[in-house]
C-alpha cells in the first residue's frame, strides 16, 4: 500500500475503468467496461473497490441470489491488481463483501475458481471456503470451475 491508507467503498462509474484494467491484466476473459456498468447498475450493493493515493488497488463484484430455499452472497468477480498482491487487500475485500452479504440475509458466500488457479483456491480456503463441487468446462475455454463456499452459521 506504500505508506498510503487503503479506503475500501462501493464502485462508481469513474472507478470502472480502472477496475476494467485490472480485469485485463488478470483474466484471460476479462469483463468489459460495459459489463461492470451493467453490474454497478443492477449489483452496486456488492461492488466493492480498494483504493490507495495511487489509485484503484483491486475489487470485489458480488450478487445476491435466492434459491426459494436459502439466500446466498455470490461472489462473481474479484481481483487485486499486480503490484499490490500479497498485502492483505484481497483478504478485505473479501470481508466487507462478506459483511455486506451477512446483514442482507445470505447463509452463505460462494463462488467459482478456475481449476488451474491454486493460488486463488489457498487463498479461499484461507478465507474459509471449502469445495463443493466441480462444474465442468465453465469457462469459456472449456477449464473447469470449483465452486467453493463458507457458510455464516
Amino acid at each position: 500500500m506504500m505508506g498510503e491508507p487503503l479506503q475500501i467503498h462501493r464502485a462508481r462509474v469513474h472507478d470502472l475503468p480502472a477496475v476494467a484494467a485490472i480485469e485485463r491484466v488478470s483474466f484471460p476473459d476479462p469483463w468489459d467496461e460495459s459489463t461492470l456498468s451493467w453490474v454497478l447498475d443492477y449489483c452496486g450493493d456488492f461492488f466493492f473497490v480498494a483504493s490507495t493515493g495511487c489509485g484503484i488497488a483491486g475489487f470485489l463484484a458480488g450478487a445476491l441470489e435466492d434459491t426459494g430455499e436459502e439466500v446466498y452472497g455470490h461472489i462473481c468477480n474479484f481481483a487485486v491488481a499486480p503490484g499490490f498482491r500479497e498485502r492483505g487487500i484481497g483478504r478485505r475485500l473479501v470481508v466487507r463483501a462478506e459483511q455486506q452479504f451477512l446483514v442482507t440475509g445470505a447463509s452463505a458466500v460462494q463462488l467459482e475458481v478456475r481449476d488451474s488457479n491454486l493460488a486463488a483456491q489457498a487463498f479461499y480456503r484461507r478465507c474459509g471456503y471449502q469445495e463443493v463441487f466441480t462444474i465442468p468446462a465453465y469457462y469459456a475455454n472449456g477449464e473447469d470451475a470449483r465452486l467453493m463456499m463458507r457458510w455464516f452459521l
